[in-house]
């Protein structure tokens, strides 16, 4: 593989909504790879804290959709909850060709740094957006704070935190996010 690749990978991920995706299934195949590139993200102590719960099937984002309701109506204050509010989010799960819920499994015997483990299962995440990309799939990770009230569709352990949403789905034709980034040499400080 050539770097011009790899560059060229990373820098066309971007964050498509499912409002923009079509009606086009992804095939399991496609989300198995997915995971799989997922699985090979960095891990101190080799804790693999990364979990996924899919959600690829109608039925299953259907029930998604129905508890992404229920949370945001219980997280969100009530002069600030609306129906519509309520079923825009709920509407993501069913716009989308899988949702992935993120999960962080703390390993508590690896004395590990919280932090740590976050970070480690974001590099995951960074791992199934990038195949996502080369796939031409469009993807959005969701971090709305109704999220913490999902456990029971997402049958949470103890030492399980679900960290977002994985949103995917074709993106319909015509549809292109431009590149937005500030220049590198902004960012960076070469120490003497």
């Amino acid at each position: 593989m050539s770097i011009q690749t790899v560059s060229q990978i990373i820098r066309s991920r971007r964050a498509y909504f499912p409002k923009t995706y079509s009606s086009r299934p992804i095939d399991p195949s496609i989300i198995e790879e997915v995971i799989e590139n997922a699985n090979w993200a960095p891990t101190h102590k080799r804790t693999e804290p990364w979990r996924y719960r899919i959600f690829h099937s109608l039925s299953s984002r259907q029930r998604l959709a129905n508890a992404i309701a229920k949370a945001f109506k219980e997280f969100v204050p009530p002069e600030a909850y609306t129906e519509a509010k309520a079923q825009d989010h709920a509407e993501k799960a069913l716009l989308s060709g899988c949702v992935m819920a993120i999960i962080m499994h703390r390993d508590e015997k690896a004395g590990l740094p919280e932090w740590e483990e976050i970070a480690s299962t974001a590099m995951s995440v960074q791992n199934m957006w990038l195949t996502c990309a080369s796939y031409e799939i469009g993807s959005y990770w969701a971090t709305a704070g109704f999220i913490f009230k999902l456990g029971d569709i997402l049958e949470l352990k103890e030492s399980e935190r679900c960290l977002g949403l994985f949103y995917m789905g074709y993106v319909q034709e015509g549809t292109f996010a431009p590149a937005l980034r500030n220049p590198i040499a902004d960012k960076i400080k070469w120490m003497q």
